[in-house]
């Protein structure tokens, strides 16, 4: 049995194997250390911004380890070149410091993520030996005699999501639609805030700044909409997306040619539900630990396999991301404004850019593509066939909804396979080997699993004012019975928990 101070110990140091993410129970002792000291600066709003900063510094620390660095980095070059944009009005000058605030974000996000892609590119197109080279372990093992490899390069966690949203802060300084953040220690706890940090959404300096400024509030309703999104957020996670990950999905997806057609498609729809419960899970829980510290974030997600076309899946699904794409990608790349044509490529470069920042593999471009050439393909379904969702019949709506979901679950196939190869097998599996005889024998042995994929469908196409309902019947309930589903859903939480780590699917983007 370990000492106290060994467990602190191991706590306030680095370890890949101990994140803190919200499903353990370190990050809630965490929470609650944090809670105590707030609860003495919360009403200071210097002493709140420095003391959230420096926690979410940890937080981030005990996520990435010293790539902590990187954060402060990409927090200081942008605090800077903001002040600069904002200072000058001579055009030219505005533009070089915004090129250059793109350009470092940029420049640091592809060393990390894309440099064996570059690599391995250049090596088969022009037949070099090119190896990538990790300038940071090096000044790390010249500067404290460590001894990282210097030829792996590891993906920092949140690096994507911290990097567009500092690019968004510069940009929107240049278009005059947000001023620039005085103190540095405000501006680093808004680019650091550790509830939204690893995985989004990505907060728009227009939407958080404000809120630095502002009196903390948090009203009895918001406390009980917190506490709701949180147990809702963890079952999500734990319960639905890490049980049917483990005991389904995975298996079908390492060997889909171990498994029959139907088998495969059972995983497809299992991995939509898994992604859509562990990235909206996270989401949620995010929002909700960010509302009892005073901060409001903006929703992410709005069931999106209710969708009725591949335009309105991407009004609802990481809305915080394909808002991002639209406002600083497809409209400065002229969006619609250039004619019929330019627009369906904006819309396909667009689309695969989307699918690279997701990750350097061809699987994400293809997955990019699809999202691409389907929303290519509605505009002109609506230029041919102009309509109102309110004008078409329900029975419509229905087969749009089912068909819009089918062609995300396709897209699905290729963003969660191994290999290129392996998506490939999966749908030929599921065209050629289906395996109609063996319906029922699958269904009685992967029973559990496909109840608790079912039960999850049906919840997430539930009416709008049914999930109103019973939220609001959670929030509205006395504080007792608030603990009481509290700790009821921690044991459910509990039972279902796996042994092993089962990090959230966006930490990896």
């Amino acid at each position: 049995m370990i000492s106290i101070w060994e467990y602190i110990r191991q706590f306030v140091t680095y370890s890949e194997n101990r994140p803190l993410i919200f499903t353990e129970g370190a990050f809630w002792l965490f929470f609650t250390a944090l809670l105590l000291g707030y609860s003495l600066v919360y009403k200071t709003r210097f002493l709140r911004s420095l003391y959230l900063l420096v926690f979410s510094l940890f937080f981030y620390f005990k996520a990435s380890g010293f790539f902590f660095i990187l954060l402060l980095f990409s927090t200081v070059c942008d605090y800077i070149l903001g002040l600069l944009i904002h200072s000058t009005q001579t055009k030219w000058k505005r533009k070089s410091y915004l090129a250059t605030s793109v350009f470092i974000n940029l420049a640091v996000l592809s060393f990390f993520k894309y440099s064996y892609f570059f690599a391995d590119t250049a090596n088969r197109l022009v037949g070099t030996n090119l190896q990538p080279f990790n300038f940071l372990s090096h000044w790390s093992n010249q500067l404290f005699s460590t001894s990282f490899d210097v030829t792996s390069i590891i993906l920092p966690v949140g690096i994507s999501f911290f990097t567009f949203q500092t690019i968004s802060y510069t940009v929107d300084i240049y278009r005059h639609k947000v001023n620039p953040v005085k103190s540095i220690i405000d501006f680093g706890f808004y680019v650091s805030f550790f509830p939204q940090l690893v995985a989004g959404p990505i907060v728009r300096a227009a939407e958080f700044i404000p809120q630095l400024y502002q009196k903390y509030s948090l009203t009895k309703r918001e406390f009980g909409y917190a506490l709701f999104l949180i147990l809702n957020g963890m079952i999500k996670k734990v319960v639905i997306s890490d049980y049917i990950s483990i005991n389904f999905v995975d298996r079908v997806f390492t060997t889909p040619l171990s498994y029959s057609g139907f088998e495969n498609l059972l995983a497809t729809y299992g991995y939509s539900v898994q992604i859509y419960c562990d990235f909206s899970g996270y989401t949620d829980m995010a929002i909700g630990v960010a509302l009892l510290l005073g901060f409001r974030l903006p929703i992410n997600f709005n069931s999106p396999y209710k969708a009725v076309s591949i335009t309105d899946f991407w009004h609802r699904w990481h809305i915080s991301l394909s808002s991002w794409l639209r406002d600083y990608l497809y409209i400065p790349l002229g969006g619609s404004r250039k004619g019929t044509v330019r627009t369906y490529v904006n819309l396909l470069v667009t689309m695969l850019l989307g699918g690279l920042w997701h990750g350097a593999n061809i699987r994400f471009v293809i997955w990019g593509a699809i999202h691409g050439v389907s929303l290519a393909i509605h505009k002109i379904w609506l230029e041919i066939f102009p309509s109102t969702v309110r004008q078409t019949p329900f029975w419509k709506r229905g087969l749009a909804a089912l068909f819009t979901f089918h062609i995300v679950c396709l897209s699905w196939v290729f963003f969660r396979a191994d290999t290129t190869t392996k998506a490939w097998d999966m749908i030929t599996q599921m065209g050629l080997h289906f395996g109609w005889q063996s319906f029922g024998a699958v269904i009685k042995s992967y029973m559990p699993v496909l109840s608790l994929i079912t039960i999850a469908l049906l919840v997430h196409w539930l009416p709008v004012n049914w999930k109103e309902y019973y939220r609001g019947v959670f929030i509205k309930s006395p504080l007792w019975l608030k603990l009481f589903i509290t700790v009821a859903a921690a044991i459910v939480v509990f039972q279902f928990k796996s042994a092993d780590l089962q990090p959230f699917i966006y930490f990896r983007f």
